[in-house]
């Protein structure tokens, strides 16, 4: 219950609009990146990010468009197996008695399976090629419009809110021979190279920023508190069970 209060849509003023949380990301030591993203619920709303280029120090600023938000998938998936789980204990009458300990066990079985890929959907996010990243809705955000040689992406690790930004240069024919077009990862290296439409390019640097949210943090310690509970119930009818099996009369 306290998981998915945490994943409950936050109110707030007597509107009963969703309160907008803002994150400052940014890393120790560089400031080549900057930003700041106002998360509401399971959306991106708004994104402000101000970039540095190595190469002459220009400085790049991106804002989400007015009319656009940016679904975290990753949340709402996390949020959908914790009330899945949720279900499956409250979806019986109120004096429903048990009847054996396998029936129980069954359950517990369920709802750890939900609680798990819960806790994997922030601690797992998804890898995606260069071309995906390239070719997905995240790109099309921004004004003013992303330059062809930057590519974003936004994503959930732990209790982190992430930024990446690649930075890319466009791979002259006569340095092709050696081309490997990289597979998919949550976080691609600098030197990186995939292929879009005619073009071949390089990630030539990478900017990796973030920002800890805590109720996510309150999240992950929930889903591990539950599950050890769900373990330490499994145990003990395993015990009886056990006790009861090999009764001498």
């Amino acid at each position: 219950q306290e998981a998915s209060h945490r994943f409950a849509l936050p109110v707030s003023g007597s509107e009963g609009a969703i309160k907008q949380e803002n994150f400052v990301l940014s890393t120790s030591g560089t400031d080549q990146v900057k930003g700041v993203l106002t998360l509401q619920g399971d959306a991106l709303c708004q994104a402000d990010i101000n970039l540095k280029m190595p190469r002459n120090n220009q400085l790049l600023h991106f804002a989400f468009r007015e009319d656009k938000q940016w679904k975290l998938q990753q949340i709402q998936d996390a949020r959908n197996h914790v009330n899945q789980a949720i279900y499956l204990l409250m979806n019986r009458d109120v004096n429903y008695q048990f009847k054996t300990g396998s029936e129980v066990l069954k359950l517990m079985d369920a709802v750890m399976l939900q609680l798990t890929r819960a806790r994997n959907r922030l601690t797992t996010p998804a890898t995606l090629t260069l071309p995906e990243i390239a070719c997905g809705g995240l790109t099309k955000m921004f004004t003013p419009a992303l330059p062809p040689d930057i590519l974003v992406n936004f994503y959930i690790n732990l209790n982190k809110l992430c930024l990446t930004v690649y930075q890319l240069h466009v791979l002259q024919p006569s340095t092709t021979k050696n081309f490997k077009p990289a597979g998919g990862s949550v976080l691609h290296n600098p030197g990186a190279m995939f292929e879009l439409g005619n073009q071949r390019y390089e990630v030539s640097h990478v900017h990796k920023v973030e920002s800890v949210v805590p109720w996510l943090n309150d999240a992950l310690v929930f889903f591990t508190v539950s599950l050890q509970l769900c373990q330490q119930l499994k145990d003990k009818i395993s015990v009886f069970s056990s006790y009861w099996n090999y009764r001498p009369y």
